[in-house]
């Protein structure tokens, strides 16, 4: 990654300047239109992010506001703050209206409330239309269907014909968030059905769009959490998804470009969580030190004091290791062993309850699953436990030991693993919370006390006769 970036750096250093000075001289909109039409807005957006925050003002102050929209919102949020303070409010929202509404939403949601504030204030004056729908947005909790719609999209009433609806959407298309679906409506805005751009286009002129629509239209509620939608969209193959009310009254549409930015979101979230830390809100450089410390200095408090019980664990059979010594020579293999099986369940788990292949009903189905994957793959481990312990010159009972530990542990590793994402689901946390570090640090708990307790009773004799040694031996 690092060449990359420093290419990124370089073209900015090159180009950046270029530009800001190019739009200055240019001065007409139309000119800079023509001077960036061949750049992605992610390509601007990536160089102005490489460049100060005042250049990358000036720059987006040359160019139209129709097209600094679409940059400005790709940049990330504490680039935007900066960039508003230069620019000032009334400069600002007059980018902002060019937004569309959802992500005109989020960069008010996203902004220091003070910076928001004014922003909302100034875009209330320059467009009280986009103002209005973010109040209206604003409404619904973050994460839901409601915070992530759009209430730009293309509707029509079940009595048009083919050629009336695609005069609608030459006239109205560029308005709207997406032209792939148009939704068909009732009177009073009910929800009754969808026709796609393809069978449009396919379709007669003069056929009604009553006989071109599907009525087995797939939709959610403003409530639906974001990742359900996610799963939902990507289960049907949907561009777009409509958002209803209660009495099927349609409010909103959700893109598809909006939901790949969910998925990686909530990826890049569970990623981080599973890692064994708070998920962060920007990316890594522009996250401050304070933040990381902060974030990462929680969980690794937390999966410090909980290997203090590890420490106590082998307390607690501080005469069975005096005894025999070399018991704590395997002691890394077998809690590595129940770590790794129980980080391998507990991240299939959470990946299937993400996507929607594992449900909380079947519990008692995973558990049965995971019984006997961790029998097999405990059964496995302990036949290279048993050469390791004979390359060593334990005897056959102290291999016997370490190979019962094996499967014991790898077998508990598995059910644990699968289960404690399980019951975090039921009790209404977040699954990912359950990460591999902390499942680690349970799983070298019960380890320990399996291992011990085995060793306790197939190497009582053993155990016994050094501690007589020991006893006499002190006096």
């Amino acid at each position: 990654m690092e060449p990359e970036i420093s290419h990124q750096k370089q073209i900015a250093s090159l180009i950046g300047p270029d530009l800001r000075r190019l739009l200055k001289e240019v001065g007409d909109p139309e000119l800079a239109r023509e001077l960036i039409e061949d750049f992605h807005p992610e390509d601007i957006a990536d160089l102005l992010q490489e460049l100060e925050s005042a250049d990358a003002a000036e720059i987006l102050k040359a160019l139209p506001d129709d097209l600094a929209a679409p940059i400005f919102e790709r940049l990330e949020q504490p680039t935007q703050s900066i960039i508003i303070n230069i620019l000032g409010p009334e400069e600002a929202a007059e980018i902002a209206s060019e937004m569309a509404p959802d992500d005109r939403a989020d960069l008010i949601e996203g902004l220091p409330d003070e910076v928001g504030e004014k922003l909302l204030d100034a875009l209330e004056r320059v467009d009280p239309e986009a103002a209005r729908e973010i109040e209206n947005l604003g409404r619904f909790e973050p994460g839901t269907a409601g915070a992530l719609m759009t209430p730009d999209f293309l509707s029509v009433f079940a009595s048009r014909t083919v050629a009336e609806t695609i005069a609608m959407i030459r006239k109205k298309g560029g308005q709207a968030e997406t032209v792939y679906y148009v939704f068909v409506v009732s009177e009073n805005n009910r929800l009754e059905g969808v026709v796609s751009l393809r069978d449009l286009l396919l379709a007669e002129s003069g056929v009604g769009i009553f006989d071109v629509m599907t009525t087995r239209v797939i939709s959610v509620q403003p409530e639906t959490d974001q990742e359900e939608v996610a799963r939902q969209m990507s289960k049907y193959d949907l561009l777009a998804m409509p958002v209803v009310d209660k009495y099927q009254t349609l409010i909103g549409v959700i893109t598809a470009d909006d939901i790949m930015d969910v998925l990686t979101e909530e990826g890049t979230e569970d990623a981080q969580k599973l890692g064994g830390m708070e998920a962060l809100e920007a990316s890594y450089f522009a996250t401050s030190f304070g933040t990381f410390i902060r974030k990462r200095a929680t969980w690794l408090v937390v999966l410090f004091i909980g290997e203090f019980f590890t420490g106590t664990a082998l307390r607690g059979y501080d005469q069975v290791l005096t005894a025999v010594g070399s018991l704590a020579f395997y002691l890394p293999l077998l809690i590595s062993a129940g770590g790794n099986s129980g980080s391998q369940s507990s991240t299939l788990i959470i990946r299937g309850m993400a996507v929607g292949d594992v449900k909380l009903s079947d519990w008692h189905r995973i558990a049965v699953r995971e019984l006997g994957i961790g029998l097999a793959l405990g059964l496995i481990l302990a036949a290279v436990s048993i050469g390791r312990v004979f390359m060593w010159g334990e005897n056959l009972r102290f291999a016997i030991v370490v190979a019962i530990s094996v499967v014991g542990i790898v077998v508990m590793g598995c059910v644990v693993g699968s289960m404690f994402p399980i019951l975090l689901r039921r009790l209404g946390l977040d699954p990912a919370t359950s990460s591999a570090p902390f499942i680690a640090s349970l799983v070298d708990v019960l380890g320990i006390i399996i291992y011990m307790q085995l060793a306790k009773v197939l190497l009582a004799g053993v155990i016994t006769e050094a501690i007589k040694v020991k006893a006499a031996a002190g006096h």
